[in-house]
């Protein structure tokens, strides 16, 4: 009697049918229909988000989706009601059940059709019970999946797929109407202006779903190398300029909300965070579709363990292969949209990065070193959009682990905690090796940044450095930071290795733990049981495998997108120049008295720092600075070195921090910086800077900065190619191609940063009358910071700085009056140096124009630039044995026999659980079948192990050795290779081609070793289980060979475009951060905006080819995996029908091949993909072996000179002939002279007259032609070339301070005493700014912009005194100093150079005065030479003619 009053509700394996049914099953649907009414009823009248439109997903999921459920349940009500009819027992709370649900889909349909759907949908207590309801129906879906009915559970199991993407979508809808994300849910969930909207035609989604629109682009890849106009049209909304804008204005809300705490994710998920969160429907989808596989399989093993396999047998054959055919598809569509929206964000990311770069100030930028704002572009941005695939991951991967274990659960019981239980054993492990990934990965970025910084560095300065005969000490500062990073690179690695080695022997494990626990208890193991749990294992392979992966990527994707929202988070300018703008300067200027002129610049107690704003009031550098500068003036900023002249004119910009007071300007400005900033490109598109093409204004500005005669003489006119940084235009050219831009944009101010002492004093003497005195700029107002004594006495205004601060300001007649005049007296020995400016231009008539200025330059202006080569056809084997050899051959092999040995062990676990169930009856044996398993299991985990670690170490040894090795080509390189190669060019070997090798390399080549051995074993084990394998092997074969061929034709082609394209990216943002202050003053921020998003959509197209010719073999690919499953399953019910005369293998033997030839889908794929991509990422080492074999400097020499050579220091040409290049005209004609050691030789020309050719011959820096140099007696071509550069000493025309102590910088071998060291600094007159700085331990930034540019040069000088070499050689060192300070510093070279032989290159006449000798050249040719006094009498000698021109 109890037993009816109170039913059994626990059978010992689950609830009861009638449980399930009436209690969980009814009640829940009652349950949801009430909650469905009442919120109906309580919600139907708000006019929130009435006539909310619905796009084709809400159409889908609203209407089709319950629709598909309500025919779902009425068709099981028939077939119950038909079965109680024909007699059969069917039980009332099934029928009971069947009716709710659809009860519950009639609701939900006709409530989606109401004007209030989405609110009555977007309501959490619905989410919440609606995914409860799907959870107390698990027991009556398991209980019905037990049974044999194919039909009932085809039925069931799409009821339970509808209810599940039903949950999914109204959660989503229900969290896109909480957030505040930018677009409104009122939009529909399709933006009707991409490819995908509701009107594309037939055609058009057909030729979506199969990839058939790349097949064009793949036929043209097999024939010919590609090119970019062969390239597939990127659709409309990966258009950077449109994912660009998207993004910026979610980053300006989220900034106005959050200021400094700004995240960039957060601005991520606004912005694109809705399409993020619909893949994700796709997603599940695709997931569960994945779990149809191994339950079919179950169904069909079972029917041929029965021996008579009916139409049941052939339909789920036929199943089996239409749910791979369905996988194959939402496979592709998931990874296509997926891969869109990354490509998406990357491009809008890039741009952000690149307009802040653009629109923040000098100060705020110093808060981040030039190689961490560089790795930002390289590195940060593409392991940030990485997010995109781990946080769907995170989810996914956990939720695939769970479906199979429950799915385990069917089949063995409980016997798969045990499995479970090492699984759960392993999660706390792997979680702490994630933490120290994540913090070894951190600091290897802080390293790498360190080490792009000082590569960055020396390739700026190469020139520079080889002069000073440094590159080892720099090779060994970028070495040293490089074992840094390699440490932190190798605690990562090999607790990668740990990973891999957990999860990888994980499944291996799992199968041993389960079936040992489920035979020990007394259950017989048959076919069907076994190999559905081996399926699954498979399926449970991919997630665990992937999952530390996830997780290491979405660390370094957090850590990533931290830097970058901490850059992003500076402050901008926001178009004013200023911090902290003037409200009242300008205020009645229009309206002021007629006799005072309108103010054009207003400083007001001023105090402006180098640091941000952010930064304590502390290193002020301009200190209670007050002016005001009337429009039209003409302000000369004077004072010593380091006074603070550039820092006012940057002041005026913009581009300090402003801590207190006010500063303002009115009108558009010209700003001409002390170092020219000029682009690669035409010299008419330097000039103009994207303004309209004027051809009268043109040419008038090119006569006035006397430039026509070097366009003229220029083969390519002013369309001539001007390469990176200027490097083949001479120091005067720069500087007049600057002033020529300047000019050209007629602003209303003109700031003018020392231009004069560039150039030679008859160019200075013509820009100073035809520009800043002549009709061009007469008007206007012009602010120049100048030493030159003409422009001083012809400027309206003269503003003395010293320290920073206006030491004195008045007219031009009260300066001279004043008791600050006697500074800017010249050396009286110069008889022209009282001269005053003649403002009659008649003295200056065209025969007096400067002449061509190409006879020094570098490089042919002619010529292009040199395209970035790029191979074409297949990856070359050598570029794989390379590969091998930097990793080692030993440990090569070790990786591939413990690969192979691994898949083995693995494979023979297998065969022996097939063998088992086909011979053992009960329990017999059970012991001895363990054991063996057992055996197997230890084996593949050993040689997982080695794998493991093996791959880390070889990995480690080749990022290690190539890191040297190219390093010590470009060290060894000649000149001539990186005026040639953009260091753009160069860096990317250095960054992100070298990051391919350090990490994506390795773990590309991991996988596709993996891969490998997992098809070789598959193909044999299927070969042996099914012989009617061997039928489909020659044409499978063949099939898939013509597939691999067509796509890897075109896909390294597509690769090699990728990374042409991304080159131009890097080159453009490292030359904008050089010129980003240029850039701001004149307003162009948007030009070249335009100009990087146009670099950028290129990149897009070849990234987009790229990966859409990846899925159009995928899918292929997947599609004839699942023919193949589909052939073998056929030929198996033939076989167990006994209708063929043979065989095809016992019900072990048939789900150990079903079971194998399941995960082929994705294992052909991964294959060919992982294999492809490792060809695509050895384009990195084929890359970097290009400069390999890149030209060497003859290091060598023929002859071992003495410690102290040279003793006398006597230099002598004779017949020295330099070119270039064997096209150019020589830059040096058959020179020939003298120098006795000791002499003081001064070399003066006009600008490019080849004086800097004397000393590029003088150091090897360029071979001569003919003819040959002599030091002492010796000829330089037999000694030893870095021997030779160090028995010089130099002062170069651009003086360079690498980051570092001051003390390195001065002494960099720490060979000297700090007595001498501080000596040198006094005699150069820098021991007391180097004493307030902080001493000689002060932090030097990089490129030395501690200091100014006339500081960095007496810098210079004093580490030439330092050295004491026997000849010194000094080019234009006293350009950038005032007069005072240049007359003391040729004092202290007269004093303490009174036994070296000085070679001095001058601009100034008055440098050379009381040199010993003289050298005039002109055109390469040595015109003229004699003592300067003598010569100076000659009124028809070249030196007189340039005297007299010259009062400085």
């Amino acid at each position: 009697m109890e037993a009816i009053f109170f039913p059994q509700v626990w059978d010992g394996k689950g609830f009861t049918p009638w449980f399930s049914d009436l209690v969980l099953g009814l009640g829940a649907n009652l349950m949801t229909v009430s909650i469905l009414l009442v919120i109906f009823f309580t919600k139907h009248s708000i006019r929130r988000t009435q006539g909310a439109r619905k796009g084709l997903v809400e159409v889908v999921f609203l209407h089709l989706m319950p629709a598909f459920g309500a025919c779902l349940s009425s068709a099981e009500t028939i077939v119950l009601a038909r079965k109680r009819a024909s007699g059969l027992i069917v039980r009332n709370h099934e029928f009971l059940f069947m009716c709710s649900q659809l009860v519950v889909w009639l609701v939900a349909m006709l409530v989606s059709f109401h004007k209030s759907w989405l609110n009555i949908f977007s309501n959490w207590i619905l989410c919440f019970w609606w995914i409860l309801k799907i959870l107390l129906e698990i027991p009556h879906f398991q209980y019905k999946f037990s049974s044999l009915e194919f039909t009932e559970c085809a039925m069931d199991v799409s009821s339970l797929v509808a209810e599940i993407m039903f949950a999914i979508y109204i959660n989503v809808v229900t969290a896109r109407a909480r957030t505040d994300a930018i677009s409104s849910i009122e939009d529909p969930l399709i933006e009707s202006n991409t490819n995908t909207d509701e009107n594309v035609t037939f055609c058009n989604i057909l030729s979506l779903l199969t990839f058939n629109f790349v097949n064009p682009i793949v036929n043209v890849g097999v024939t010919k190398q590609l090119d970019f106009q062969n390239l597939i049209e990127l659709p409309a909304e990966l258009r950077p300029a449109s994912c660009y804008g998207t993004l910026l204005n979610c980053w300006r809300v989220e900034y106005s909300a959050k200021s400094s705490d700004s995240s960039l994710f957060r601005v991520m998920y606004y912005s694109f965070g809705w399409p993020y969160l619909r893949l994700g429907l796709l997603k599940v989808v695709n997931d569960s579709v994945g779990f149809v596989g191994p339950l079919i399989l179950n169904k069909f093993i079972k029917c041929l363990q029965q021996g008579s396999c009916n139409m049941d047998g052939y339909v789920l054959a036929i199943l089996l292969g239409v749910a791979s055919v369905f996988k194959s598809f939402l496979d592709t569509q998931y990874s296509f949209r997926l891969a869109k929206l990354k490509l998406m964000l990357r491009s809008s990311i890039m741009t952000i990065v690149y307009r802040k770069c653009l629109s923040t100030n000098l100060a705020e930028q110093s808060k981040f070193s030039e190689g961490e704002i560089q790795t930002f572009m390289s590195v940060d941005v593409d392991r940030t959009i990485n997010l995109c695939n781990s946080l769907h991951d995170v989810w996914s991967l956990p939720l695939q682990i769970g479906v199979a274990l429950y799915l385990l659960y069917t089949q063995v019981s409980y016997a798969f905690l045990s499995g479970l239980a090492i699984t759960i054993l392993l999660i706390p492990v792997n979680k702490w090796i994630s933490t120290l990934i994540a913090r070894a990965t951190e600091s290897m970025m802080k390293h790498k940044d360190e080490r792009i910084r000082s590569a960055g560095e020396l390739l700026a300065h190469i020139r520079t450095v080889k002069m000073y005969s440094w590159e080892e000490l720099f090779t060994k500062r970028i070495v040293e930071k490089r074992k840094l990073e390699v440490k932190h690179l190798s605690t990562r690695k090999y607790l990668d290795a740990w990973c891999v080695y957990f999860w990888a022997t994980t499944p291996t494990l799992f199968s041993l733990f389960t079936f040992s626990l489920f035979a020990v208890t007394g259950h017989s193991l048959d076919a069907a049981t076994v190999f559905t749990c081996v399926a699954l294992f498979n399926t449970l392979i991919a997630p665990l495998n992937s999952f530390p992966w996830v997780i290491n990527g979405m660390i370094d994707a957090v850590i990533s997108s931290r830097r970058l929202s901490k850059y992003l988070a500076c402050p901008e300018n926001n178009g004013d120049r200023h911090s902290k703008a003037p409200k009242s300067v300008f205020i009645g200027r229009e309206s002021c008295d007629n006799n005072e002129k309108p103010l054009d610049i207003g400083i007001y107690d001023a105090s402006c720092t180098w640091c941000s704003n952010s930064a304590s009031k502390q290193n002020i550098v301009l200190n209670c600075i007050s002016l005001q500068f009337e429009k039209g003036i003409f302000v000369a900023v004077i004072g010593e070195v380091g006074s603070g002249k550039s820092s006012l004119i940057n002041s005026i910009l913009g581009e300090m921090g402003v801590t207190e007071g006010n500063i303002g300007s009115f009108g558009s400005i010209s700003y001409v910086p002390q170092v020219p900033w000029i682009l690669s490109g035409t010299l008419r598109h330097n000039i103009l800077l994207g303004e309209a093409f004027d051809a009268g204004r043109y040419r008038e500005v090119l006569q006035s900065c006397a430039l026509d005669v070097d366009v003229s003489n220029m083969l390519g006119g002013d369309l001539s190619r001007i390469r990176e940084k200027g490097v083949n235009l001479s120091g005067g050219q720069k500087a007049r191609v600057a002033l020529a831009r300047a000019v050209y944009h007629n602003a209303d101010i003109y700031l003018l940063d020392d231009i004069l002492s560039a150039v030679d004093s008859q160019v200075a003497l013509w820009i100073l009358n035809n520009i800043l005195l002549g009709p061009l700029m007469n008007h206007k107002t012009r602010v120049l910071c100048t030493h030159n004594l003409q422009a001083i006495s012809a400027a309206d205004i003269i503003v003395l700085m010293e320290k920073g601060t206006v030491k004195w300001a008045g007219t031009s007649a009260d300066f001279l009056s004043s008791s600050y005049s006697s500074m800017c007296k010249p050396n009286g020995t110069n008889n022209f140096s009282s001269n005053t400016v003649e403002k009659d231009n008649n003295e200056l008539v065209s025969s007096n124009l400067p002449e061509s200025d190409c006879g020094d330059v570098a490089q042919d202006s002619q010529e292009n630039l040199e395209e970035e080569s790029r191979k074409e056809g297949q990856m070359e084997f050598g570029v794989y044995k390379i590969y091998a050899f930097l990793a080692g051959w030993p440990i090569a092999v070790l990786i591939c026999v413990s690969a192979l040995l691994m898949q083995a062990s693995r494979n023979g676990n297998d065969l022996w659980l097939s063998y088992w169930v086909d011979t053992s009856t009960g329990t017999t044996y059970t012991g001895f079948y363990l054991v063996v398993l057992s055996l197997f299991g230890l084996i593949n985990s050993v040689f997982t192990l080695v794998r493991a670690f093996s791959f880390a170490y070889g990995g480690l040894c080749a990022a290690i050795k190539v890191h040297a090795d190219l390093l010590r080509n470009l060290v060894n390189a000649p000149v001539f290779f990186f005026e040639s190669n953009p260091s753009g060019r160069v860096l990317n070997r250095l960054s992100s081609d070298l990051y391919t090798v350090d990490d994506a390399l390795p773990f590309i080549l991991n996988i596709l070793l993996a891969n490998f051995f997992s098809l070789l074993g598959t193909a044999v084990v299927l070969s042996y289980a099914q012989v009617s394998f061997l039928i489909l092997l020659i044409p499978f074969w063949y099939i898939y060979n013509r597939l691999q061929f067509y796509y890897r034709s075109t896909s390294r082609e597509l690769r090699r475009l990728d990374s042409v394209a991304r080159s131009p990216i890097y080159s453009s943002f490292t030359e904008t951060l050089d010129g980003s202050a240029t850039i701001r003053a004149f307003r162009k921020e948007e030009l070249f905006m335009d100009r990087f998003t146009e670099s950028v959509s290129l990149y897009q197209q070849t990234s987009y080819s790229e990966l859409t010719a990846g899925l159009w073999l995928s899918l292929r690919l997947q599609l004839l995996a699942a023919f193949i499953i589909l052939f073998i399953s056929m030929m198996a019910v033939f076989g167990s029908s006994g209708s063929l005369p043979i065989s095809f293998g016992t019900p072990g033997l048939v789900g150990l091949a079903l079971s194998y030839a399941a995960p082929v889908v994705s294992l052909l794929s991964s294959f060919l993909t992982s294999f492809t991509e490792t060809e695509k990422e050895m384009i990195a080492v084929e890359r970097i072996a290009e400069y390999m074999d890149i030209p060497r400097e003859r290091a060598e020499g023929t002859v071992t000179v003495q410690p102290n050579w040279p003793k006398e220091g006597s230099i002598e040409f004779e017949c020295v002939s330099l070119k270039y290049k064997p096209s150019l005209p020589a830059a040096l004609n058959n020179v020939s002279f003298r120098i006795r050691g000791g002499l003081k030789v001064g070399i003066v020309g006009r600008t490019g007259a080849g004086k800097s050719s004397v000393l590029n011959a003088l150091f090897r820096l360029t071979p001569v032609c003919n003819g040959r140099i002599l030091i002492d007696g010796l000829d330089i071509s037999e000694v030893a070339v870095r021997d030779l550069r160090s028995r010089f000493a130099v002062v170069p025309q651009s003086p360079f301070l690498f980051e570092g102590s001051l003390r390195d910088n001065l002494d960099p071998f720490g060979l000297t005493s700090e007595i001498k060291t501080w000596g040198a600094l006094e005699k150069c007159h820098m021991k007391s700014e180097v004493e307030l700085a902080g001493g000689l331990d002060l932090h030097v930034k990089g490129s030395g912009t501690s200091f100014s540019v006339g500081q960095r040069q007496l810098l210079c000088l004093a580490r030439a005194i330092i050295k004491s070499s026997k000849i010194l050689c000094l080019d234009e060192c006293t350009a950038n100093v005032d007069a005072q300070t240049a007359l003391l510093l040729q004092n202290t070279i007269s004093e303490e150079c009174k036994d070296l032989t000085v070679v001095t290159i001058a601009h100034r006449i008055s440098t050379v005065l009381d040199m010993d000798h003289i050298l005039v050249l002109d055109h390469g040719t040595l015109v003229e030479q004699g003592n300067p006094r003598v010569l100076l009498k000659d009124e028809s000698s070249r030196f007189f003619s340039f005297a007299k021109a010259s009062s400085m």
